[in-house]
């Protein structure tokens, strides 16, 4: 499936912002199952600096930087991109038991190891709650791996409300676990606190998800704003596959990643410092729209 996208993301400061600097990762990945035509990247004002680099997990940054007084900031990035992913064969891949030990006898430690992905990271921390209920969606290590992630997935969707709204970006996975709602991003901190409980890698997606469904289906959750999903590493042959926990689905060619990382805190799509006083308000328009 091919794809238009774009996405806006502008800031309003009440006082002039002075010594800025940003980290964007906001362009698609380039990945075996997603190819990138173009992209294109404008920013206003427009900054004093800026490189394109790429950070530790691969994904496209883009570094910027303000010196001038600036009382505004608009983000635009468009993209020409096209996802084949294949549906993952969830009943055909390993039981649980061997992905662990799998897991134990990695010695890799590249960007896709799956050794970064197994421990707590700055958002993410297990507890034992957690843990003994993902255990019971689990409930037998016999269980196809695939088919026990894609089951916890769908149960995060039965058993949590969509909010938006209802969370912050430093809303913990304890607080989500307990108010059983939140948006995408806690339900995939959620999802991966909850394998690596288990002894699974799991890592964080960030990215875009179709806000056109095919004809007959339903409109899925949190398509008008930048998404969020995991991927478990399911093993040396399947390597890491996607699941969209706010959905209850795998993820498919409507999901488009632009960063991946241990959390949220690896894959945020603007990061940065700047000088200022009083609040600020930001707006993010989001549009991924099939090309025939």
């Amino acid at each position: 499936m091919r794809y238009a996208v774009r996405l806006r993301i502008t800031y309003d400061y009440p006082a002039a912002v002075t010594d800025a600097r940003h980290l964007l990762r906001i362009r698609p990945r380039r990945e075996t199952d997603q190819f990138v035509r173009n992209v294109a990247v404008s920013i206003a004002p427009r900054p004093e600096e800026q490189r394109g680099e790429t950070d530790f997990f691969g994904n496209p940054v883009d570094a910027i930087a303000f010196f001038a007084p600036q009382t505004e900031l608009a983000i635009d990035m468009r993209a020409d991109v096209s996802v084949e992913r294949p549906a993952a064969r969830l009943s055909e891949t390993p039981e649980i038991e061997r992905i662990l030990a799998e897991t134990c006898a990695v010695r890799s430690l590249d960007a896709g190891s799956p050794l970064h992905h197994l421990g707590p990271s700055p958002r993410i921390s297990g507890f034992a709650p957690l843990s003994d209920w993902v255990a019971e969606t689990f409930e037998t290590a016999k269980r196809p791996a695939g088919e026990a992630v894609m089951a916890l997935a769908r149960r995060i969707r039965e058993e949590f409300a969509y909010r938006p709204g209802s969370t912050v970006v430093g809303t913990s996975v304890a607080e989500i676990f307990a108010e059983r709602r939140g948006v995408c991003q806690d339900f995939s901190h959620l999802m991966i606190a909850g394998l690596r409980a288990r002894g699974m890698a799991a890592r964080y997606v960030s990215g875009f998800l179709r806000t056109d469904p095919p004809k007959g289906q339903p409109r899925l959750e949190g398509a008008d704003a930048m998404h969020a999903w995991i991927e478990a590493w399911l093993g040396e042959d399947c390597g890491w596959v996607g699941f969209d926990p706010t959905n209850g689905i795998a993820a498919g060619d409507d999901h488009i990643v632009v960063a991946v990382g241990r959390d949220y805190e690896d894959a945020q799509p603007i990061a940065g410092t700047f000088v200022t006083s009083g609040s600020q308000e930001t707006r993010h328009f989001v549009d991924v729209v099939p090309v025939a």
